[in-house]
This record gives C-alpha cells, sequence and structure tokens, in this order.
C-alpha cells in the first residue's frame, strides 16, 4: 500500500511540475507586419488603416469598411479572410482593384 502511495503521490508530483514548466514556456513572438506594399492577402486590416496611403485607398475602394461598427473586431484579419463575411462587398475583382492600388502607391 505504501508503495502505491508513494507511485501516485511521484506521479502527481511529475504530472504538476510539468503543466508548471507549460504554464510557463514564453509565447511564440507575433509575426512581424511583412515588409513592402501593403496586401489584401497578408496585411491585416489594422496595419491598412495605421497606414495613411493604404487607409486612403480603402477610404476609395471600400469607404462602408471603414465606417463598419465592428472595425476593431477584425482589425486583425487581412481584406481576403474578411471576405467571405462580406455579404458580397468585397468579392475577387474588388480585392483585384484593391491590390492593383496598393501596387500603385509608392514605396515607403
Amino acid at each position: 500500500m505504501r508503495v502505491l502511495t508513494a507511485g501516485i503521490f511521484g506521479l502527481t508530483l511529475a504530472l504538476t511540475a510539468t503543466a508548471g514548466a507549460m504554464a510557463q514556456t514564453p509565447a511564440a513572438p507575433a509575426a512581424a507586419a511583412p515588409a513592402g506594399k501593403p496586401s489584401v492577402e497578408t496585411t491585416t486590416i489594422g496595419d491598412l488603416i495605421a497606414n495613411p496611403a493604404s487607409k486612403a485607398v480603402l477610404a476609395k475602394d471600400i469607404p462602408e469598411l471603414l465606417a463598419y461598427d465592428g472595425l476593431d473586431q477584425i482589425k486583425g484579419m487581412t481584406l481576403r479572410a474578411v471576405e467571405p463575411y462580406s455579404e458580397g462587398k468585397i468579392d475577387d475583382a474588388k480585392l483585384t482593384a484593391i491590390q492593383k492600388d496598393f501596387d500603385a502607391l509608392p514605396a515607403q
């Protein structure tokens, strides 16, 4: 009985130590925004809005996005990721036009 109790106690300690070590493992750093031109595929909406040039493109091409009540909830998404939820307001043709305008922006 003592051996069984000692074994269970040892297992509990090992699991507790493992859980503690896992909880203290630092999270991986967030991916940095890609350098270069803004992209409908890879640049987050928050980053697009933070950049005056790309924000001007959004204001021209999809002004309803900047007025959207839930903008704070989608700032971490890309325009491509938002497309399925846009009820047809953002489609492949619109994304192509926006990307063309992004590509026309001067290098920063």
